[in-house]
């Protein structure tokens, strides 16, 4: 029987069968920004949600408008840039990019690959919300959070869903936090992948999380429509800010080296 296995093993890979590749090709790419130039994050692709205030969670920032100081591409890779600047009477600066009447996709594997910024009352997410929020609002349009992390939890990322049942207004919200090693030194990608009957976190192409459909009503489960993707770093907050901002440690960046979607063949 052994021999038997090791022939037909032997004769696939003859064949040119290759288990990885078979893998991979589940998906195929189709949006991705590489960051492979310099200046102004591609306005194709990105736009600006432009602010201050407090953005329903108590957040400290004003998010700029095509502004380099808080959002930049070079060396490539995206920038994203908290700073204590003061602007229309708030005390930081950021940026908050989005995809938002540009492109948003129903299910996939959403990637993206990033360095965090360090230091205490500083909240950068990767983040995604349902094309419905203009008739439906939050937290009825969905919200899928790829990756929350906070600065008074350094070796932490959290990966939640907000629906009109699951949220945090309710203290409902599903999700959980995952050990990460060297945040703020080192890439590591940060991924869902979205399907009609579950989303799965993933950390380093590493399942962490699973939300299931539980075949309910849209309350549970809003996530049979497309999303948009947001990127961002807010300053304090209802999260962020649990422990205090450590103004010290500003101007901090997020480094983005990719953000990839693909879809099933």
């Amino acid at each position: 029987m052994i021999k038997l296995t090791y022939i037909f093993f032997v004769f696939l890979i003859l064949c040119g069968y290759d288990a990885k590749s078979q893998s991979s090709n589940e998906w195929k790419l189709a949006w991705s920004d590489e960051f492979n130039y310099t200046g102004l994050p591609d306005s194709s692709k990105w736009s600006y949600e432009v602010g201050g205030n407090g953005w329903g969670n108590n957040e400290k920032q004003y998010y700029t408008d095509a502004d380099t100081l808080n959002a930049i591409v070079k060396n490539g890779a995206l920038v994203i840039t908290a700073s204590n600047i003061k602007s229309h009477e708030n005390d930081y600066t950021s940026a908050r990019l989005t995809t938002k009447n540009k492109e948003a996709w129903k299910y996939g594997k959403i990637k993206v690959s990033a360095k965090l910024p360090a230091g205490r009352g500083l909240w950068p997410a990767i983040w995604m919300l349902g094309a419905s929020i203009h008739e439906d609002g939050w937290p009825k349009c969905g919200e899928i959070d790829i990756m929350e992390h906070v600065g008074f939890m350094k070796d932490s990322i959290f990966g939640t869903v907000h629906t009109e049942a699951y949220n945090h207004v309710k203290k409902t919200q599903r999700g959980s936090k995952v050990f990460i090693k060297n945040p703020y030194s080192e890439f590591h990608t940060y991924a869902v992948e979205w399907s009609s009957e579950k989303v799965d976190f993933l950390l380093d192409d590493v399942v962490y999380y699973s939300f299931s459909n539980e075949h309910k009503t849209v309350n549970e489960w809003p996530f049979d429509q497309p999303f948009y993707l947001l990127l961002n770093i807010a300053v304090g907050g209802n999260f962020g800010g649990q422990k205090g901002i450590d103004d010290t440690a500003l101007p901090a960046s997020m480094l983005i080296d990719y953000v990839r979607v693909y879809q099933k063949l």
